[in-house]
């Protein structure tokens, strides 16, 4: 191993389509600190996620295995003590592990413990924050009742989760990490409900918003459902494109914590040695088809296509790879940067190539996959609570509708 070893930093959202970020082409998105990093590092424009949900798709990410590898096909069937994952690996390599915040969809208990050297908040998340961005604006019968929608959240700089675990992550880098480190920062947002403070609130015009697919240009049977159980026929056009407007404020206000924190990396003298991976778990509809969230077996592009943008030492500056990426490829990736055996049976592929040649060929297709099979449906996540509530009696009720699927897209 060399002397300089490159930190590693990962700044994963949650249900961020790539078309959100200014870099990948949306001219009414507000990103400037994302367009930056794509600036200075290559943006890949053809990443896929392998599973359109949280649990799934993050634990693929951590392992370089597909969901259906080793079962972990649920939002509740989490990476086990026993099994491999990619924070375990670096810091058994010598990498201080650093993961400010709490996330719990990925690891088993125990398991974030024994994959890092310090985790948490050093900054509390405010209560009053996170019960306003759930709350409940429209009533029974209402047609905006089942959007996913809150909209303006009283206050400025509100002191969310994401805020703290952004906090958190500046703190440490003040204080100095070890090196080399791996510090992972996983937010919430842009994940609905669809509510966010000002000044990003007021940030994005309607007006400008893209124009989602219509609900004739899907297929499956279970958009057609959601639409009925939702009552989401009745959503209006200026409905969808005011949910679009803050789900873009959203995005605006993660660029701006993303900004916040690569500021602190520079002010640390680390930041020339530090890698940085932007990417998000999977997509959201957001008006496509007519629906809003997503769908466990739901492989539409805008669901599975990832915003992945790496830059740092090592990686071409403003790059953008056209080569086909599986999500599944980032422990890999991680490996051969720091110089370590991934040390497991996976089926990543290391980016390493492309990120010093953003035209290098890569992979010629990529797999997504979702659902469960019928005999499956006792699988099926069922919330117990609203907004969710509709989405899980659906699954419960008609299994049918989440069956497996899978999706390989080639050029």
């Amino acid at each position: 191993m060399t002397a300089t070893r490159p930190n590693i930093v990962l700044f994963m959202t949650d249900q961020q389509r790539a078309d959100s970020i200014g870099a990948f082409g949306n001219p009414a998105a507000r990103t400037p600190h994302l367009d930056a990093l794509a600036a200075r590092g290559v943006r890949f424009d053809q990443a896929y996620s392998q599973h359109p949900a949280c649990s799934q798709s993050r634990i693929a990410m951590m392992t370089g295995w597909y969901p259906h590898v080793a079962g972990h096909r649920t939002l509740d069937f989490l990476l086990q003590p026993w099994e491999p994952n990619v924070l375990a690996t670096l810091r058994s390599a010598g990498y201080f592990v650093a993961w400010p915040g709490v996330r719990g969809d990925t690891f088993a208990p125990g398991v974030t413990e024994a994959s890092t050297d310090v985790f948490g908040f050093t900054v509390s998340p405010s209560l009053d924050a996170l019960a306003a961005g759930h709350a409940e604006p429209f009533p029974e019968g209402h047609r905006l009742r089942n959007a996913f929608l809150v909209g303006r959240l009283d206050g400025e700089q509100l002191l969310t989760s994401d805020e703290a675990a952004v906090r958190t992550a500046v703190g440490l880098l003040a204080h100095g990490l070890p090196e080399p480190f791996v510090l992972v920062v996983t937010l919430m947002a842009p994940h609905p409900r669809f509510a966010v403070e000002e000044p990003w609130y007021s940030m994005h015009d309607p007006r400008d918003m893209p124009v989602p697919l219509g609900p004739g240009s899907g297929k499956p049977a279970f958009m057609a459902a959601l639409r009925e159980v939702g009552d989401l026929d009745r959503v209006e056009p200026d409905d969808w494109a005011r949910i679009a407007a803050v789900y873009h404020g959203m995005v605006s206000r993660l660029d701006d914590q993303f900004g916040r924190l690569q500021a602190a990396l520079d002010a640390s003298g680390a930041g020339e040695r530090t890698v940085t991976v932007f990417h998000s778990d999977h997509g959201e509809y957001l008006g496509d088809y007519g629906l809003v969230e997503k769908w466990p077996s739901g492989l539409d592009v805008c669901l599975v296509r990832n915003p992945l943008i790496v830059a740092g030492p090592g990686v071409a500056d403003g790059g953008v790879a056209g080569t086909f990426v599986e999500m599944i490829d980032l422990p890999a990736t991680m490996c051969d940067l720091a110089e370590v055996d991934v040390g497991h049976r996976q089926f990543g592929r290391s980016l390493a190539g492309v990120l010093a040649d953003p035209g290098a060929a890569h992979r010629d297709r990529a797999f997504s996959e979702g659902g469960f099979r019928v005999d499956e449906a006792s699988q099926n996540e069922m919330p117990d609570r609203f907004p969710y509530l509709l989405k899980g009696a659906l699954q419960q009720d008609r299994p049918e509708l989440v069956g497996r699927a899978v999706a390989m897209r080639t050029a």
